[in-house]
């Protein structure tokens, strides 16, 4: 009897946990899209230097890397950097030095390496071929609007601010498990994120963009400070703030390709971003679960004695899981023959059960073991130190 009742009031409280979080997170969503960008004339911003860091072709990497060339911004520069030079990237990258000719484009490849941070030592080789006092970090797979540039430089005229970071949707590339992973982009992360500003944090730093003054990441002690971190963007942001600046979450939007066509490339990529999570807010991610709508709701109305009195809070539920859902489609604007079917709103359940389902076993199986998958490194995300290890330096971690 004591067990029964146990269960009873664990499953009204998961339930309502839930629906408030489905709640909070569609208002925090509505919040952020309804608030109008904030224009500043171009003639007033610095010129830029924007380092792209790349490593290996990509699917649409010519699309994306152009997308900065296209800049409506006066001055900038943008700096291709690799460790190899037979890295197929660099066609790409001096490609499009020659289809743009009067911009300012260089290529840096040098194979020096400065951490165990791949991309953070590519990052310190190309730092001394930039020219300007403001910095852009974006990764490789990101695509922008011409408008970018303005709107993330601009909050940077504030001397308050130390870093400016962007929010980004998915951009599915290919089939089922690629729509899959956009919507753990655009119908988690992204509310998530809304979620915890709406509450006034602003831990924020994420790779689509990291702007910055140089005499910011001089006076933190440069690149080399993240060269052994995992996490290296939320590194980047949590060392700012330690400085007594402020780190600004831009209104502009970027996206983001999700390429991986097959369930283990998927649940691969999806799992590091949760054990780097976990590793960061172990308490927070602890208490994730109820952001998993639709299997969460479902299980704990299972556990209600009473189920016909929760059926209301069930339905509303999975009603606000829809709505994220419509938010993000809307936002996202992608137009591909699979988004055109998930307009529909029974096609949508099935396919967001499926997510949230993905989503809740990933969740629980990132508390076993540390191992992370990055590029082909087999790295360890450890607590505290945010370093990740060798295989031999972590042979007593379980895997």
């Amino acid at each position: 009897m004591r067990m029964a009742m146990v269960l009873n009031f664990a499953g009204w409280a998961i339930l309502i946990a839930a629906n408030l979080y489905v709640l909070l997170a569609a208002l925090a969503q509505t919040i952020w899209f309804l608030r109008p960008v904030s224009r500043t004339s171009l003639d007033a911003l610095p010129a830029v230097s924007i380092l792209k860091p790349l490593c290996g072709d990509e699917p649409r990497l010519y699309q994306n890397l152009r997308s900065f060339c296209l800049q409506a911004y006066p001055q900038f520069q943008l700096i291709f950097g690799t460790r190899f030079a037979d890295d197929p990237a660099l066609t790409v990258a001096r490609h499009l030095q020659t289809e743009f000719p009067q911009l300012d484009i260089s290529v840096v490849c040098a194979p020096q390496i400065h951490g165990r941070n791949l991309k953070i030592s590519n990052l310190i080789n190309m730092l001394p071929a930039a020219r300007h006092d403001v910095l852009v970090i974006s990764d490789s797979d990101i695509k922008v609007d011409p408008d970018y540039l303005g709107n993330v430089i601009a909050p940077l005229q504030r001397a308050e601010v130390g870093l400016v970071t962007c929010l980004y949707h998915g951009r599915a590339i290919g089939g089922f498990w690629t729509h899959l992973g956009k919507l753990f982009i655009d119908d988690w992360f992204r509310p998530s994120v809304l979620l915890t500003r709406l509450f006034g944090a602003s831990t924020f730093g994420f790779g689509a963009t990291l702007a910055l003054r140089r005499d910011t990441l001089n006076a933190i002690g440069g690149l080399q400070k993240l060269a052994s971190s995992l996490a290296d963007d939320q590194a980047l942001g949590a060392i700012v703030r330690a400085h007594g600046l402020r780190t600004v979450l831009s209104r502009q939007e970027v996206a983001t390709d999700v390429t991986e066509r097959r369930l283990e490339e998927l649940a691969a990529h999806e799992l590091r971003w949760l054990r780097t999570i976990r590793m960061v807010q172990p308490l927070g991610y602890s208490f994730s679960f109820v952001t998993f709508t639709m299997p969460v709701a479902f299980g704990s109305w299972l556990l209600i004695r009473n189920q016909a009195m929760a059926t209301p809070l069930l339905l509303l539920a999975l009603s606000g899981r829809l709505m994220l859902h419509f938010q993000s489609i809307r936002r996202s604007r992608n137009t591909s023959p699979l988004t055109s079917l998930i307009s529909r709103t029974i096609f949508d359940l099935g396919l967001l059960a499926a997510r949230d389902t993905l989503s809740l076993g990933l969740w629980a199986l990132a508390f076993f073991g540390t191992r992370v998958s990055w590029r082909g490194q087999q790295l360890f995300a450890v607590a505290g130190n945010n370093i990740p290890l060798t295989e031999a330096e972590s042979s007593e971690i379980s895997s």
